[in-house]
């Protein structure tokens, strides 16, 4: 702890002397940063959660049209019907291939 202690002391006395030699700022620039606030998101099924964003203002309400517990990316409905679709289409292609001989 006492080592550690001193790596650190060492380290605040560094950035005291390189703030004070070059001119280095520690704080963040004003008036850049968006302004990050909490809003509320709805999904699909109407159930909501808050959570904090740039979107919108303070206290708003973002719908979604997609998440994942309706989109096929996420549930795998409709790409498991995909994936059929392509084995079929592959051994259609390549029926004429077919050897008659087991081995």
């Amino acid at each position: 702890m006492i080592f550690v202690e001193i790596k650190l002391t060492k380290f605040f006395k560094l950035l005291i002397v390189l703030k004070n030699s070059f001119a280095i700022s520690l704080d963040m620039k004003k008036d850049i940063h968006p302004n990050y606030h909490t809003i509320k998101v709805e999904m699909t099924d109407g159930t909501q959660f808050e959570t904090k964003s740039t979107w919108g203002a303070q206290g708003d309400l973002l719908k979604l049209e997609i998440d994942p517990k309706s989109h096929s990316a996420w549930t795998g409905g409709k790409q498991k019907l995909m994936d059929k679709g392509r084995i079929s289409k592959f051994n259609k292609k390549f029926q004429n291939f077919k050897s008659d001989k087991k081995n």
